[in-house]
């Protein structure tokens, strides 16, 4: 579990607690979140979906071609959060969090749409921090 510290109303001190972990249920080869589940009358078998973070140096003429902008967008339709930026040196990088599928597909359409432009991207695989909100372009 990540967690946070905040102050609530008048000062008062209170921890957040954001899961890496979402439970939900399969029945009848559909997956129905927990509260869901627990509010009807379901049979099903219990999943848990790990949350996971991708983080993405691309190289070759990334720079200057929609890459960070489209990522957003693919970003947007798929709910994953992090960011994107363009670095000094030609690179873009990307912090992307999801469940590992739906990251899976986020790299699947960024790397379709920009096959002439992609030379290689380095990708490391890791925990979700639960930091991100939204996805944005960061500079």
């Amino acid at each position: 579990m990540a967690s946070a510290f905040g102050s609530g109303p008048k000062g008062r001190r209170f921890k957040s607690v954001l899961p890496d972990q979402f439970v939900v249920y399969l029945v009848a080869g559909k997956l129905i979140p927990s509260h869901s589940y627990l509010m009807g009358n379901w049979r099903g078998t219990k999943v848990l979906l790990m949350k996971k973070q991708v983080h993405v140096y691309y190289t070759g003429r990334v720079q200057g071609v929609g890459f960070r902008f489209t990522s957003e967008d693919v970003a947007s339709d798929l709910g994953v959060t992090g960011w994107a930026k363009n670095l000094r040196d030609g690179r873009v990088e990307i912090i992307a969090e999801a469940e590992e599928d739906v990251l899976t597909e986020f790299l699947t359409r960024i790397n379709k749409h920009f096959a002439p432009y992609i030379q290689d991207a380095h990708i490391t695989w890791q925990s979700a921090t639960g930091e991100f909100k939204g996805f944005g372009i960061t500079f």
